[in-house]
């Protein structure tokens, strides 16, 4: 008996366990017909369903924007008079550092500098307006919507239902009736499996940024084994701080992380023309809010077309929407005794804007750089790269290369261990974890994300990595359908006294 409780605890871990080795198995031995599924199934969900992703962005702002300003945005989650349990500057420090992470440092050069010469759309805006605008779209209130209709239908579930911190929990009363059983178990599947995979793909990607800004200032290729060792430092930080918990690793490191991009932004937005980049700013951010709605529709004069839209627009979104339910399940952890309304601000759009004057900092940067330079010549194309060769023009360089490569290990720890906290909280049913199963979903992040790291180097044919985001895109369109059932559930419940 005691072997099959046991057993039983671990399920959802050995499940994903076994997927993963299956996976990694048929990568093996069917290498190309692996990644032409993976490829063709992707592609074909945003060609059908991208249209349906974008209503469906543009319903989760709205509704969003019209709780906040309704009397319903009182609801606190919590008890009436119960205070925060963390910070203000603690809370979005956590909830930005899981949200977005290493993105923005992956794309805070390469995004704006592409979209400036490659025009999305025939406008009368200068290229470099209409780039940071189209930035702005898809790192802005679209992408922190769908992690808030996430953590606050979560949160409501379990704090005015008492219900565990779990997705299922939008949608089920978690009774013992055998099609609720299934329900529960499926969707917590499918939500445990779209967070592995999305944290092997991050973790691994980040590890190779790294290594391009360790190879550019090395002046040479250092050896594949550099990024094995990156991701072991940053399992063991991220099991070390997931082991403290959310009081002192997670909110010490996410505090960090803060700092750090403060620091860096501020470097470059002194050196470079601060008249210029705010001006950039405020006429980016004003087009963006008034043509918010056609480009949300992707309408009329703002439709950039298919093309565009599948590898851009229709990509971020599966991305926000296969990450939303991990990130929404953290926020809401950390979001306890404060109210609809102040969640909805916080999280729509106070880390918005600070991204929108990140890469309104470094995108400017860049363009008066390029103008400087008399011709482009792709410099900036590689994200592995792009940010290593334009702080290149930055004294001094030493200093703020190795910032940059302390904050992308920072930013990959706190994403590994928000997942490992919330990956424990389904696999333990508990609102406290055990240290055991926070150190057991620990191993298995890092030792799978390091096997795929490794498949990826000998298997120069096909990329593993990307296939596993690929991967991420196929597991969000049922997420997507879910997401419409748990809007429906999470209003009704918002508008039940009981």
């Amino acid at each position: 008996m005691k072997f099959i409780t046991t057993l039983k605890a671990n399920l959802l871990i050995l499940i994903p366990a076994v997927i993963l080795l299956g996976l990694a198995g048929l990568i093996i031995l069917f290498t190309e017909e692996s990644y032409a599924l993976i490829e063709t199934l992707s592609t074909s969900i945003r060609s059908y369903f991208g249209r349906f992703y974008l209503i469906l962005g543009l319903v989760c702002v709205l509704l969003l924007v019209g709780l906040a300003v309704s009397p319903i945005g009182k609801f606190k989650l919590g008890r009436t008079n119960e205070k925060p349990a963390f910070s203000r500057l603690s809370w979005i420090a956590m909830l930005y550092s899981a949200g977005m992470g290493a993105g923005i440092l992956l794309r805070a050069v390469q995004e704006p500098v592409f979209m400036q010469q490659n025009p999305p759309i025939a406008t009368e805006t200068s290229a470099e307006i209409q780039a940071l605008e189209f930035t702005f779209y898809q790192w802005g209130f679209t992408a922190w919507a769908f992690y808030a209709v996430f953590a606050l239908a979560i949160g409501t579930a379990v704090f005015k239902y008492g219900r565990p911190a779990y997705t299922s929990s939008t949608v089920f009363t978690h009774s013992k009736t055998r099609a609720s059983k299934i329900g529960i178990k499926s969707i917590d599947l499918l939500v445990i499996l779209t967070t592995v995979f999305g944290l092997i793909a991050a973790v691994a990607l980040g590890a190779r940024q790294i290594k391009g800004g360790l190879d550019y200032l090395n002046g040479a290729l250092l050896s594949e084994n550099v990024s094995l060792v990156i991701i072991s430092a940053i399992g063991v930080f991220a099991l070390i701080s997931a082991l403290s918990g959310l009081q002192k690793g997670i909110k010490l490191i996410s505090r960090a992380n803060i700092f750090l991009c403060v620091t860096l932004l501020f470097f470059v937005f002194l050196q470079g023309n601060i008249l210029s980049i705010l001006n950039q700013f405020v006429i980016a951010l004003y087009h963006y809010c008034i043509d918010f709605i056609p480009l949300s529709l992707a309408y009329g004069n703002f439709d950039p077309g298919e093309a565009f839209l599948t590898d851009w627009t229709y990509y971020y979104w599966a991305f926000w929407i296969a990450w939303a339910p991990f990130t929404g399940i953290f926020i809401a952890n950390i979001s306890r005794g404060r109210t609809l309304r102040e969640i909805i601000i916080g999280v729509l759009l106070i880390p918005s804007l600070g991204s929108f004057f990140w890469f309104t900092v470094f995108g400017q940067s860049a363009f008066e750089l390029i103008d400087e330079w008399g011709s482009y010549n792709r410099e900036f194309d590689n994200v592995f790269s792009s940010l290593f060769i334009f702080l290149s023009n930055y004294p001094p360089q030493s200093i703020v290369n190795a910032l940059v490569i302390l904050l992308l290990l920072s930013f990959l720890v706190t994403s590994l261990d928000s997942a490992i906290l919330v990956l424990s909280l389904h696999n333990s049913r508990s609102e406290n974890p055990s240290k055991r199963s926070r150190i057991l979903w620990g191993l298995l992040l890092t030792l799978t994300t390091i096997a795929f790291t490794i498949l990826s180097f000998n298997k120069e044919n096909v990329d593993v990595l990307n296939t596993m985001q690929k991967l991420l895109i196929v597991t969000s369109l049922p997420l997507s359908f879910f997401m419409v059932w748990m809007l429906f559930r999470w209003i009704k419940s918002l508008l039940t006294k009981a």
